[in-house]
């Protein structure tokens, strides 16, 4: 059973559901192969199902669902392979960017970020993985946003959204997923001392989660790392 969130009234229903169901995707909560009708989901969030269809629409243009004619949408599926490729094209991106950002953010961008970074390391402790990736993608996307290339940022979230962190759920019941979550803090604690090199070093571990044990299997350092 999907453990879908509540909505927010004051927000898009269609860009909350599209959010939801992303997150849902990437922890591996909608399962590879198995179809998902737009009525049903719409019954979990307590909504109409026209916002559910378009928002499935949505990810069908991602390539992260398929329509299925009649029955609604079938869960794309990755091979372990195209997992790897993602995460080392997002290492590549991220950790320069996020080191040039770092060079750029003033206070009141640190001051912005810190809010998101507490509500990470509070839906860590709360076990909440849907409300963990949204507030992920939102730290990142907007930390990456200060280097000052949207079209950097919108490829990092497509990446990120082909992404899946099967692992999380495993992670969030023993408590290891606390670890991560406050990673984000010392991100931005680093930037705050204007250790780029401590922040690289972190944020190349920290990716190294996404496909070592945030998607259940031991973690092994990508191409970047092989000089550490």
């Amino acid at each position: 059973m999907l453990d879908l969130p509540s909505l927010d009234e004051r927000r898009s229903v269609r860009g909350q559901v599209v959010d939801a169901l992303r997150a849902a995707l990437v922890t591996g909560q909608m399962r590879p192969g198995v179809v998902y009708s737009a009525p049903v989901l719409a019954a979990r969030f307590g909504v109409s199902a026209t916002p559910v269809r378009e928002a499935m629409l949505d990810l069908a243009k991602e390539g992260l669902v398929e329509a299925v004619r009649n029955k609604g949408f079938r869960v794309t599926e990755l091979s372990d392979a195209e997992l790897d490729d993602i995460t080392e094209v997002r290492r590549l991106i991220e950790v320069p960017t996020a080191v040039k950002a770092a060079g750029l953010a003033m206070p009141a961008d640190l001051a912005r970020l810190r809010p998101i970074a507490r509500r990470i390391v509070e839906a860590a402790r709360k076990r909440d993985l849907i409300a963990y990736i949204e507030h992920d993608r939102r730290f990142h996307l907007d930390l990456l946003a200060l280097a000052g290339n949207a079209h950097l940022v919108s490829m990092v979230g497509e990446l990120r959204a082909r992404s899946r962190l099967y692992g999380l759920d495993r992670l969030a019941e023993s408590g290891e997923l606390g670890a991560s979550a406050r990673e984000h803090i010392e991100m931005l604690d680093l930037i705050v001392a204007k250790d780029r090199r401590g922040l690289e070093r972190l944020m190349k571990a920290h990716l190294g989660h996404v496909r070592g044990s945030w998607a259940g299997r031991p973690e092994s350092p990508g191409p970047a790392d092989h000089t550490r």
